[in-house]
């Protein structure tokens, strides 16, 4: 199941996105060896400080933090434009209300050890969040930076990108920038690759008409 936390909820949630941060320092820092600061063990940066929506998977027998991402709107601050313009042709800017950025896509690295199918179970349930999340927001798009290993997991998702811009070679990985289509058939094709029946969202998520929000500029 996938838990949403929105930046007006945080203050609920401090438990669990301290365990998120714990997480991704040891994905990107000491597994992937990424230049990305880590302090007292948490992987935070500026962007963490700009109200994000985080969709984070929990497994529901053990209460642990298995899986997590960040959303934000292009229209403020995001990895691509601020981080990674590279990747666009120049003077190009993916900067739209409907387009929103996904990022800091981690998964919990003790499962590659506890088993494939269950590291696979995470990733699409995160994948399809992000597709069921778009749509209560009203977005047509995410889009995303990512490396080569990322390509790879997206493509067994079932879940196809158009490439923007040309892929460059960043440190030591071959890296993309793709768009995302957010729609129901997008949504089918990872649930079926995944073998995911019904929605990812915690139950409560799905009764709620709360709308989701993140901060724009």
């Amino acid at each position: 199941m996938i838990e949403i936390i929105q930046s007006n909820e945080r203050h609920l949630h401090v438990e669990t996105l301290d365990a998120l941060y714990q997480m991704r320092a040891r994905v990107f820092k000491d597994r992937l060896d990424w230049d990305v600061n880590v302090t007292n063990g948490r992987e935070i940066d500026y962007f963490d400080d700009c109200d994000p929506v985080y969709l984070v998977a929990r497994n529901q027998y053990t209460g642990r933090v298995e899986g997590g991402l960040r959303l934000l709107p292009t229209t403020g601050p995001n990895m691509l434009r601020d981080v990674f313009p590279v990747l666009l042709p120049d003077g190009e800017v993916v900067e739209s209300p409907l387009i929103w950025e996904s990022s800091r896509f981690a998964i919990d690295p003790d499962l590659a050890t506890d088993g494939s199918r269950r590291l696979h179970s995470v990733t699409t349930e995160l994948l399809c969040g992000i597709v069921e999340v778009g749509m209560r927001a009203g977005i047509d798009f995410v889009v995303s930076v990512y490396d080569a290993r990322m390509a790879r997991i997206f493509k067994l998702a079932n879940c196809p990108a158009d490439i923007i811009g040309v892929p460059t070679r960043i440190g030591r990985v071959m890296t993309y920038a793709g768009l995302f289509e957010i729609s129901e058939n997008m949504r089918a094709r990872i649930a079926a690759a995944g073998q995911i029946n019904g929605s990812v969202l915690l139950p409560e998520i799905r009764r709620s008409e709360t709308p989701v929000h993140a901060a724009a500029a």
